[in-house]
């Protein structure tokens, strides 16, 4: 149950877990994993659910059967990542510079979504000239 879409929660290999977000890449997963595990997180990713196809429509009498489409292994795979503080919202941190990378630097929205390499933003954006 969540109290919004910004604040999802859920079980995760038995753990409650406050969801960061869903039906992520592997790389992704690795870039989120990462820096909340730097960040004193306890990170918890588990493989998304595939999607749920809606049932074929019955053919009419004397129509041809349609073939069952092929569904291979080989779909690209998804993660769920948690956190195990089931109070941590992504926006909360971003935006409430709670969130530092590596090298110290608090975390911008831009490097969050993995626009920019770094994230350089020091100066909050209303004490900008």
């Amino acid at each position: 149950m969540a109290l919004n879409k910004n604040h999802e929660f859920e079980d995760l290999n038995g753990t409650r877990c406050g969801i960061v977000e869903k039906n992520v890449s592997p790389e992704r997963m690795a870039f989120l994993k990462d820096l909340l595990e730097q960040n004193g997180y306890t990170v918890i990713a588990v493989p998304s659910p595939a999607p749920k196809a809606a049932p074929a429509a019955k053919p009419a009498e004397g129509d041809a059967v349609p073939a069952q489409p092929q569904t291979s292994n080989t779909e690209p795979q998804t993660f769920t990542v948690g956190v195990t503080d089931i109070t941590f919202n992504w926006v909360n941190a971003i935006f409430g510079r709670q969130l530092k990378t590596k090298d110290g630097h608090i975390v911008t929205l831009a490097y969050w979504q993995q626009k920019e390499p770094d994230s350089h933003d020091e100066i909050p954006y209303y004490e900008h000239e």
